[in-house]
C-alpha cells in the first residue's frame, strides 16, 4: 500500500527512551490550497515550519554567487526573538542575534546582539518561550534605528537562518518604514537537513544539532540560536559536499526541491 500511495515507511530509534518503531509518510488527499502561507506545526515551545515568505524569489543581486563554492562563501547566522508568530497580524522583533562564518570559521566575536523596543505587549506564550520580559526592553532602540545597523552588519555575505522564512517575513514587513531590503542569498538549515535527511520526521534545531554531534546552549536567544545553527551548518557542509551539492547554485536547488515536497504532505 505504501509503495502503491508514494509514500515512505524508515525504521527509528530514540536514542534517550531507546524506544524503536516504524515510521510511515503518506501524501495527503490534495495539497494546502494556500501553499505560500502554509505553517507546519510544531511542538510547544518551538515555532512552528513557516512558509509565510518565499525565500526562493532571489534578487538578481543574489544570483551573483551562484557558482561559488559554500566552503568559500562568507555567511551571517541570524536569528531573531519576536511578541509572537503572525507579523502581518502586528507582531514585532524584540531582538536581533548574528554572527559569522568567514573561511568555514565560526567567528564567535564577531556578532550582532541587540534588544528592540517593539511599542507594544508581550504576549504571556511569547515570555515563556524566550524569557525577554517588558521590563528588559524599556530604553532598548525602536527597530527602524537596529536595522540598518543590522543591514550593515550582513553586508557582502550569505544569509543563513534556521526556518528562515519566519526570520525574513518580519524583515520583509519593516521595508517600508526603514527603506532596505535584505536581497542577499539565503540559505535554510532547515530546508538542507531535510536535504541531507529526508527520512527524519523531525528537522528542528535542536534534533538537527544533536544528529550532528552540535552541543546546544541558550536555545530561544537570538543570539544563542545563531551560533547553534551556525555549527549546525558548518557541520552540513562537507555532508552535502558528499552528495554533489557544493555550490550556492545546488544548494539553492536542492533546498527547493525540499521546500515544495514537504508542501505537499
Amino acid at each position: 500500500m505504501i509503495e502503491r500511495c508514494n509514500g515512505d515507511i524508515w525504521f527509528q530509534r530514540e536514542r534517550v527512551s531507546h524506544r524503536a518503531f516504524f515510521r510511515t509518510m503518506l501524501p495527503a488527499a490534495e495539497a494546502p490550497k494556500d501553499l505560500p502561507r502554509a505553517i507546519v506545526a510544531a511542538p510547544e515551545g518551538e515555532r512552528p515550519e513557516f512558509y509565510d515568505f518565499d525565500i526562493f524569489l532571489w534578487s538578481a543581486v543574489s544570483h551573483e554567487l551562484d557558482d561559488r563554492l559554500l566552503t568559500e562563501l562568507s555567511y551571517t547566522i541570524f536569528d531573531t526573538e519576536t511578541t509572537g508568530l503572525q507579523p502581518s497580524e502586528g507582531d514585532e522583533i524584540i531582538q536581533i542575534g548574528a554572527t559569522r562564518i568567514v573561511n568555514r570559521r565560526l567567528l564567535r566575536q564577531e556578532c550582532f546582539d541587540q534588544l528592540v523596543d517593539p511599542r507594544r505587549s508581550l504576549s504571556p506564550q511569547s515570555v515563556a518561550i524566550h524569557g525577554i520580559t517588558p521590563e528588559l526592553l524599556v530604553g532598548q532602540p525602536y527597530i527602524d534605528a537596529v536595522l540598518p545597523k543590522f543591514h550593515a552588519f550582513c553586508a557582502d555575505t550569505v544569509l543563513v537562518g534556521h526556518n528562515a522564512a519566519f526570520d525574513m517575513r518580519f524583515l520583509q514587513m519593516k521595508e517600508k518604514q526603514t527603506g532596505l531590503r535584505f536581497e542577499q542569498a539565503l540559505l535554510d538549515t532547515l530546508l538542507l537537513s531535510a536535504v541531507l535527511h529526508p527520512n527524519q520526521t523531525t528537522h528542528r534545531l535542536e534534533a538537527i544539532a544533536e544528529r550532528l554531534g552540535v552541543s546546544v546552549f541558550g536555545r530561544h536567544t537570538a543570539l544563542g540560536d545563531a551560533i547553534v545553527t551556525g555549527e549546525v551548518f558548518l557541520k552540513m557542509l562537507p555532508l552535502l559536499a558528499e552528495m554533489g551539492i557544493k555550490t550556492l547554485r545546488q544548494a539553492r536547488e536542492a533546498s527547493q526541491r525540499t521546500y515544495h515536497a514537504r508542501l505537499k504532505y
